[in-house]
């Protein structure tokens, strides 16, 4: 048995969950919004203020579909009750962000700027060198977040570039380590 699939998932006040037919799924909250299509295979039910979800059989697809299904529907109901915030951290001197408008505007070191124009429902602030990323659906979000970090990754030598916030780098050792 699925250990994350077994799991009960609690509907907090003010979240309202739609099971439609073929598992199509609407969670309402707060904050917002979000559908998702899941399994037709699979049962999903709603009982005492509570989500369960179940499996037909045993067979290594349904068991990994089982606890994948329960993760992405608790990270439904997290995101329209609390949201979701990655931070990402710019080190360099010279390297600095700005909003012009909804769009994030990177000075990283190229010949030019580069302006980053958010999708639908992803909101961006920046603060000093720390540009928060966040939304209601945690993929969207870690996908800003990613393609954000990719305008510049982290040096392995010099540890200059966009990190996680919390990242820790492991740099490198120059080529003159080795020379005497």
């Amino acid at each position: 048995m699925s250990r994350i699939g077994k799991k009960p998932i609690d509907i907090p006040n003010g979240v309202e969950i739609k099971i439609e037919n073929n598992n199509h799924v609407v969670v309402k909250g707060p904050k917002g919004q979000l559908e998702n299509d899941f399994n037709p295979d699979l049962s999903i039910k709603i009982e005492d203020n509570q989500v369960k979800i179940e499996r037909p059989n045993d067979s290594a697809f349904m068991r990994a579909i089982h606890g994948t299904t329960r993760a992405l529907l608790a990270n439904m109901v997290k995101g329209v009750t609390e949201g979701f915030t990655v931070e990402l951290e710019i080190v360099g001197i010279g390297y600095r962000a700005a909003m012009k408008g909804k769009s994030l505007e990177l000075q990283l070191g190229y010949s030019h700027p580069i302006v980053y124009e958010p999708p639908e429902g992803i909101q961006i602030t920046v603060e000093g060198n720390i540009i928060k990323v966040s939304g209601i659906d945690k993929q969207k979000v870690g996908q800003v977040a990613a393609e954000i970090r990719d305008f510049r990754k982290p040096d392995p030598y010099k540890g200059k570039g966009i990190r996680y916030k919390g990242e820790v780098l492991k740099l490198k050792a120059g080529k003159s380590v080795g020379k005497k």
